[in-house]
């Protein structure tokens, strides 16, 4: 299976060239602001693409599906949303989840500790394919100002589970790819600090 791993488009999907696969995986912050008439041309977008299957997280931008789930879930009509919870494609199981540690009062934010932990616990032992918005602590979530933001209890969630393959972004200065024993890590950004579509899809065979 052809996986096609994009994240952070930030309304700027349109600039984009994603190349054809099985599965597109989106790791969040699809929208500029999170209102719903992004969600409605972000959802258009998700149409027009040949993939079979279409996975979507929200992200810290993406406001409508944390203030208003079930009119924003009504509008993602050609992509699976997952907000804590795990959909099987093609016998692969793959679990998302939204959540992040605190991060100038966006969407989705919890503090630190035990509140994310809870979170985390929820991600089912059988995952082979988890996806995130925000990274694990210490890997490609280092910050221009040299701090490493990704979230403790997320990157203990991933050593209990051991999937294959965790796919996130939010931390834009740090987009690529890392490789730590049995699973592939993947910083999908495709934007820049300066909200730039820079950088290209990340493509995988599983």
């Amino acid at each position: 299976m052809k996986l096609v791993l994009i994240s952070d488009t930030h309304f700027r999907h349109d600039a984009i060239d994603v190349p054809d696969g099985d599965l597109l995986i989106h790791g969040g912050d699809f929208t500029a602001r999170g209102n719903l008439e992004d969600v409605e041309q972000f959802n258009d977008w998700l149409g027009s693409l040949p993939h079979r299957h279409k996975i979507v997280v929200a992200g810290n931008h993406d406001f409508c599906f944390e203030r208003q789930p079930e009119t924003a879930r009504a509008r993602l009509t050609n992509g699976i949303y997952l907000e804590d919870e795990t959909v099987t494609v093609d016998n692969v199981k793959i679990y998302g989840s939204p959540w992040q540690p605190w991060f100038c009062d966006w969407a989705f934010n919890l503090p630190r500790g035990e509140a994310l932990r809870q979170k985390w616990e929820l991600i089912p032992q059988d995952t082979e394919i988890l996806v995130t918005h925000t990274p694990p602590h210490g890997v490609c979530d280092l910050t221009a100002g040299g701090e490493h933001t990704g979230c403790v209890e997320l990157i203990e969630a991933v050593k209990r589970v051991s999937p294959r393959l965790h796919v996130f972004g939010h931390i834009h200065e740090t987009a690529g790819t890392e490789q730590i024993a049995d699973t592939t890590f993947v910083n999908a950004s495709i934007c820049d600090l300066r909200y730039q579509p820079v950088n290209a899809p990340v493509c995988l065979e599983i």
